[in-house]
C-alpha cells in the first residue's frame, strides 16, 4: 500500500530535479539569465544545487521501496 505514494513522489521529485538541471544548463550555455536580477554565477549555483537536491530526494524515495 505504501509503494504507490513513494513511486509518485519519487517520480515527481526526479522529473522536477532533472528538468531544473537541464533548464539551468541550457540557459547557462546560451549565456541567458537563469534568474533576473541575480548575479549569473549565484543563480546558476543555487538552481543547480536545488536541482541536484530534488534529484537526490527522488532517488531516495525510489530507494525506500
Amino acid at each position: 500500500m505504501e509503494s504507490g505514494p513513494a513511486i509518485f513522489a519519487g517520480a515527481a521529485f526526479t522529473l522536477f530535479g532533472g528538468a531544473l538541471l537541464l533548464w539551468t544548463t541550457v540557459r547557462s550555455l546560451h549565456r541567458e539569465p537563469v534568474v533576473y536580477g541575480v548575479a549569473p554565477r549565484t543563480a546558476a549555483a543555487l538552481t543547480g544545487l536545488s536541482g541536484a537536491a530534488f534529484l537526490a530526494l527522488g532517488l531516495w524515495c525510489f530507494g525506500r521501496l
